[in-house]
């Protein structure tokens, strides 16, 4: 992860509320779990200058870490825009894989023409647990692919993500993290020096800052 790219994209994010900070007031994500922040990536699809940033990025790290992958896969949702920016700009084959098998039709999960054998750099708009983002790595693999990495916009550098894709062998690499952000965020005033210590605890230990304000 280049710094300086990774403090402008944690400034580009902050900028445009694709990633709101709010220690006082937490935010209720879908598992129930409180949390001082709230990330929606997507937003950046409606900022030419941020989207083309952004694309930029994904692009110099398949160029420095896999430039001869056969394929690029977005994973549903967050990735599939990212990722289709991806492989247009590399001129790749490109498919998408949603998080199971539709119940209808074809009954595809992966979305796209692959083929067994086929080389596969993964692009993803945020890590949380990384859970879902290797269901998608599962899928690649289980159709016969050999999945090289993940790269994403941004990840909350949970320990359990770690662990998630260390125990998957996947290598991965991300624009920017939740570290960088919070020091833009304090360097550029969006949060003070006083939510720095509840924003670091956070990180430390989600579940028991979460419980904390249950």
């Amino acid at each position: 992860m280049n710094k300086e790219n990774a403090i402008e994209a944690a400034r580009c994010l902050l900028d445009i509320k694709a990633v709101k900070l709010s220690p006082m007031d937490p935010f209720t994500w879908a598992s129930g779990r409180k949390s001082p922040i709230y990330c929606d990536n997507r937003l950046t699809l409606s900022y030419p200058a941020i989207r083309t940033f952004i694309r930029q990025q994904f692009v110099s790290l398949v160029n420095e870490m896999f430039p001869e992958v056969d394929v690029i896969a977005g994973v549903a949702t967050g990735g599939i825009a990212q990722g289709v920016l991806v492989a247009q700009d590399l001129g790749k084959p490109y498919v998408y894989v949603r998080p199971e098998a539709k119940s209808h039709g074809m009954k595809n999960q992966i979305e796209g023409d692959i083929k067994s054998g086929q080389t596969v750099f993964v692009i993803e708009d945020l890590i949380s647990t990384g859970k879902s983002s290797l269901l998608a790595v599962d899928a690649l693999r289980d159709a016969g692919c050999i999945v090289k990495g993940m790269a994403a916009i941004f990840t909350y550098e949970l320990d359990v993500a770690k662990k998630n894709f260390e125990a998957k062998n996947v290598p991965l690499t991300t624009i920017t993290n939740y570290s960088t952000l919070i020091e833009a965020a304090v360097k550029h005033n969006y949060v003070s020096e006083g939510d720095l210590k509840s924003l670091n605890e956070w990180r430390e230990n989600p579940e028991k800052w979460s419980d904390e304000r249950l």
